[in-house]
């Protein structure tokens, strides 16, 4: 290159992939539909192509069109022309589309854990990839696959090869599908929500990995999320898609600078930016009342609790291990308060809510509505947990499909004899208008909705028995942005309307600062830090709550960082043998109830 000629930007290239005119139909009842039409775009080698949008836009079965991977008979391309190279995929058959998908072409699906066969080991399933599109043995494939779990920095890479999936954590699995993608140098790889179900530090990582692999090997990719925060660190250009069609497309400064079309300005306002609650006066006035409500009246008080879970080994199957999932956890949630409880995936939150709401056995006390859980008789249990309900994180898992959703949110009512059919009826409706739903649709399935839907029915269900505390267990991190944006305000609207206490359970800190009032981060299966969230947010003490902070991506691409803050993967494990606890964390006051871990 001469020295004094400008590098060429990846669009000015000629590109590797072009999509013209795409349009993909589904089969109904009614004919055939387009779920995409008439779109068009091209990606030149090394650039980054963000296809952005809500749940429906068609993202995905754009990804799939371009892979092959419709799902037939139901779905085909209608229309239009994808090239890769010189060549047009629509017409190649399924026999030929194999020989190019892998090698050529490349997907990193948005679960890992689905994507990758259960029985067997990674090495087995990294070493039939590469097989299956080159001549080579298996020894060098063995070679190629281990280059392969290096490349994406896996450590011990060699004695990784002979582990099952499941013995592999959310954010290892999706290195090993980006390592499979990548073994072969495809020149596109589609990644689908590649960081959706990821902890904020894990998903800075896989970020960042994903950026020094597409330097290193030249590959354009195609990335598909709905998370604004990943698209402007990582986006070159930006497509915005809403029913099928593409809204507005351009370089991501511009996108998220000046936005033309009125439905980017609204994905956009509807992302959770870190210091958009934070600093308020009325912020500072309702976060110490709720601090003065947990003290003087909490509505559940957490004392020294410990969730342990025993492991059996040896020839004769003792218990000779204990996992520590919680130990000396202390905290307590008032009236009308919303407590978050955060921190990576293993570090115990979601074990403290399934204690609280008597799903697991623990040690400690839980004290709800000034009442003790610990040896109440099964009938007073009973009775004391209709004042706890959940919300789950996947709604179509937590609805029963052969039930209608009226049916589903009456249950409770049912199991605990409140009300008479009528009066069911009459409260069903109710809810089903409290959470924005009509009456009528009482009669349908959970598969009639979409997700924001399906959300808002649980969210019914939960309040159909007028608890006290409703745990809120990562209960918006899978809803596009604006729908989690509707639904966070519900949560509020609800929480005033009823008195409802939140435990809200979460990865997503930008989602925590704009919904908590007070904040415990967890770490290891203990709270490290304690705090309002003006405390947490703006004068983090702890290391660990410093770097989980500072690994939320920022949805602004001028603040975009080469880097990605890192936890230190040299941690101790959960897991002891019998008699050897870990020690316990002392939290000290450091002014105005704000505490921390030494």
């Amino acid at each position: 290159m001469h020295p004094n000629k400008p590098a060429a930007r990846p669009q000015d290239q000629d590109p590797v992939l072009t999509v013209d005119g795409l349009t993909v139909v589904v089969g109904g009842e009614d004919g055939p539909r387009p779920v995409v039409s008439d779109l068009s775009f091209t990606l030149a080698r090394g650039e980054t192509l963000c296809i952005a949008g809500e749940s429906g836009s068609g993202k995905s079965m754009t990804s799939l069109a371009i892979m092959g991977l419709l799902p037939r008979p139901g779905a085909k391309v209608g229309g239009g022309r994808i090239s890769l190279g010189g060549t047009d995929l629509t017409a190649l058959s399924e026999g030929e589309m194999r020989q190019i998908r892998g090698k050529r072409v490349a997907m990193i699906f948005q679960e890992p854990m689905t994507s990758l066969n259960p029985v067997l080991t990674i090495g087995r399933q990294l070493t039939e990839a590469i097989m299956a599109h080159e001549p080579v043995g298996r020894g060098e494939a063995r070679k190629r696959a281990i280059a392969a779990l290096d490349a994406v920095r896996i450590p011990e890479a060699a004695s990784r090869m002979g582990q099952h999936p499941h013995e592999l954590s959310g954010g290892m699995r999706q290195r090993v599908m980006i390592a499979m993608a990548l073994a072969l140098k495809p020149d596109v790889l589609i990644a689908d929500e590649p960081t959706t179900a990821l902890d904020v530090t894990v998903q800075g990582e896989v970020l960042e990995l994903l950026r020094d692999l597409q330097r290193d090997l030249g590959t354009a990719v195609i990335l598909i999320t709905h998370d604004m925060g990943v698209v402007a660190e990582m986006a070159d250009r930006v497509i915005v898609m809403r029913h099928g069609r593409s809204v507005e497309s351009g370089a991501a400064a511009d996108i998220f600078a000046n936005p033309r079309e009125a439905y980017t300005r609204e994905l956009l306002a509807a992302v959770p930016r870190i210091g958009a609650g934070a600093g308020r006066v009325e912020t500072r006035v309702r976060t110490a009342e709720a601090a003065e409500a947990a003290r003087s009246v909490p509505v559940v008080e957490v004392s020294d609790l410990a969730v342990r879970f025993d492991l059996h080994g040896g020839f004769f199957g003792r218990v000779d291990r204990r996992v520590h999932a919680v130990e000396g956890v202390s905290f307590s949630v008032g009236d009308r308060e919303t407590l978050s409880l955060v921190g990576e995936s293993g570090c115990g939150k979601s074990t403290t809510a399934k204690a609280i709401a008597g799903l697991v056995p623990y040690e400690g006390d839980i004290v709800v509505g000034g009442r003790n859980m610990a040896g109440l008789p099964k009938k007073d249990a009973k009775a004391l947990r209709r004042d706890v309900q959940m919300i789950f994180q996947d709604p179509y898992a937590s609805l029963d499909p052969r039930m209608s959703v009226g049916d589903l949110v009456a249950e409770p009512m049912l199991i605990h004899g409140i009300a008479s059919g009528n009066e069911r009826r009459e409260r069903v409706a109710g809810l089903f208008e409290r959470v924005g739903l009509s009456p009528d649709d009482a009669s349908k399935y959970p598969h009639e909705f979409s997700g924001g839907q399906r959300q808002r029915i649980c969210i019914a269900r939960a309040l159909a028995l007028r608890p006290k505390l409703i745990i809120a267990d990562e209960s918006v991190s899978a809803l596009d942005v604006s729908v989690q944006a509707r639904v966070l305000e519900l949560l509020r609207e609800l929480q005033a309307e009823f008195g409802i206490a939140f435990l809200f359970i979460s990865h997503d800190m930008a989602v925590v600062e704009n919904i908590s009032d007070r904040v415990a981060v967890m770490y290891l299966g203990q709270i490290v830090e304690m705090g309002t969230r003006d405390q947490i947010f703006s004068n983090p003490q702890h290391p660990y709550t410093q770097r989980l902070i500072a690994a939320v991506p920022v949805p602004d691409p001028a603040k975009k960082r080469h880097t990605f803050p890192r936890l230190d993967r040299d941690i101790p494990s959960p897991v002891r043998k019998l008699g050897d606890a870990p020690e316990r964390l002392t939290l000290a006051d450091v002014g105005e109830g704000h505490l921390v871990a030494a």
